[in-house]
């Protein structure tokens, strides 16, 4: 079942145009990974998809009823707020005790419930804002570099998490990042973006596609040697746009 279609869609902020008649779907249970360099559309790829940034061409169509958890880039709480975990779970939403606690068990981090979010490491605070997304059981989970400001060991913990939470919860994730030996690893599929669709695919065949080395380099794709026999290439199609991005 599809959940997110994206049809043929441009993003302008005046005159610079981001996104250039870019084409995807989301389907329901799998992860979708964007990756790209800094300035590639990536983030105005996903506002677009919640409709917080308006395409000045083509179209998203969710499937209706669609329920989104959002996880951003970043989130700043003033650190003299005294706001508990607890509370900050229910701060928009009705939600009962037990749900925030079953919320923060899919999110890995069961005991924070009390904390003070000031004390919270950074990795602690990824997980509860997972968490908060996760609280109202999402159809889709967006990630927009979810994992931005953490080591790689914290990273990639969080990733073992969201696959832990698709493999729980079914539900589809869609994730952005520039931490390509970690995410691509957990991917069913891979979107290169730079301005336009450049490939996409399964991570092996990503990593392969001279679109990806032109833009990351030939080093990237040793990083993915690891599991790209776990990878059935039959069905993969990578496919490059004449459009250059602006």
């Amino acid at each position: 079942m599809t959940l997110i279609t994206v049809e043929n869609l441009s993003v302008r902020y005046g005159a610079n145009t981001i996104l250039h008649n870019v084409e995807m779907t989301v389907e329901a249970g799998e992860i979708v990974t964007i990756v790209g360099p800094n300035g590639s559309g990536k983030t105005s790829l996903l506002r677009a998809i919640i409709g917080a940034t308006k395409p000045s061409a083509g179209r998203v169509m969710l499937k209706p009823g669609l329920k989104i958890g959002y996880v951003p880039q970043k989130l700043h709480i003033d650190p003299t707020l005294p706001i508990s975990v607890e509370r900050f779970m229910r701060l928009t939403d009705p939600v009962s005790r037990e749900q925030c606690v079953d919320a923060l068990e899919a999110a890995g981090v069961p005991d924070l419930l009390k904390r003070q979010m000031s004390q919270l490491s950074g990795g602690q605070f990824q997980r509860v804002l997972l968490a908060r997304a996760l609280i109202n059981r999402p159809d889709v989970l967006l990630l927009d570099e979810a994992t931005q400001g953490l080591d790689q060991p914290g990273s990639a913990a969080f990733y073992h998490q969201i696959e832990e939470v698709r493999r729980e919860t079914g539900c589809a994730i869609l994730m952005i990042s520039h931490e390509l030996h970690v995410v691509m690893s957990a991917s069913d599929r891979v979107i290169c973006l730079n301005g336009h669709v450049c490939c996409e695919g399964s991570p092996a065949v990503v990593a392969s596609a001279p679109e990806y080395r032109a833009l990351f380099g030939t080093g990237t794709g040793g990083a993915l040697a690891l599991y790209r026999h776990d990878h059935d290439h039959d069905h993969d199609q990578c496919e490059h746009s004449q459009e250059a991005a602006e």
